[in-house]
């Protein structure tokens, strides 16, 4: 007996292999990542790559994966290394500290992928590696705003072109638009219409705004991420 045993009575053996010779790329721990990294890795991924550069807050406490009050002030991509590999300490994980910028961001992408996981929460780098991704054929899945809503039942699966109601998703297409982009990108989104009393603008940072989030909503968004990933892997779809 394993401790992947349930996994593999749904899933079939062929596709524990399947997962456990994958690689993932998963990009943002915070809500959403961190939730995607860890389901991930307790459905049998055998190779995985958590990129973020940020260290843990206060803030993210009410809905972070990771987030405790006993690690403030450190680094989610380490803190979030050692959970995982407490659920599966054959797991081959990388945990990255870096903003993908650029030259890191090819270089990491060309390292052989079978799916990568967005889960960043600003636009400038969200959007370049959407476009890198779609331009060198690597299958993506990108999560929209989780922010400002907190009906679980609205989250969707769908093509970008086919999501709305969402702030960050009709930025983004605009921006795909100017490149050429219009459809064949996978995305988590919710189609509640953002509580406005929630978001503050913040100025000097790198996003414009801050929503109001609740403890559920960015995990789920996270689940709804991996679930496209293995299923994607194990030809579910």
């Amino acid at each position: 007996m394993t401790w992947l045993e349930r996994s593999e009575l749904l899933l079939g053996a062929n596709n524990i292999e399947k997962l456990k010779h994958s690689k993932v790329l998963v990009c943002g721990l915070g809500g959403v990542g961190g939730a995607a990294a860890e389901q991930l890795a307790r459905a049998g991924i055998g190779n995985l790559c958590i990129v973020d550069a940020d260290t843990i807050s206060k803030s993210n406490i009410n809905r972070q994966t990771i987030a405790t009050h006993d690690n403030i002030g450190k680094y989610k991509a380490e803190e979030l290394k050692k959970r995982l590999l407490s659920i599966n300490p054959e797991l081959n994980i990388d945990a990255r500290k870096v903003y993908l910028r650029d030259e890191i961001l090819h270089s990491t992408l060309l390292e052989g992928w079978d799916y990568v996981v967005d889960a960043i929460d600003t636009l400038s780098p969200k959007l370049h590696l959407i476009k890198t991704c779609y331009q060198n054929n690597i299958p993506i899945v990108s999560s929209m705003g989780s922010g400002g809503k907190s009906d679980p039942s609205k989250i969707k699966i769908s093509d970008i072109s086919e999501s709305y109601n969402c702030g960050l998703a009709r930025n983004l297409r605009k921006r795909l638009h100017r490149l050429g982009i219009f459809n064949g990108i996978k995305v988590v989104f919710s189609e509640e219409l953002s509580d406005k009393e929630s978001i503050i603008e913040e100025e000097g940072t790198n996003k414009k705004s801050n929503s109001g989030t609740i403890s559920y909503m960015p995990v789920i968004f996270g689940c709804f991420c991996a679930s496209v990933v293995i299923r994607s892997i194990c030809e579910l779809d």
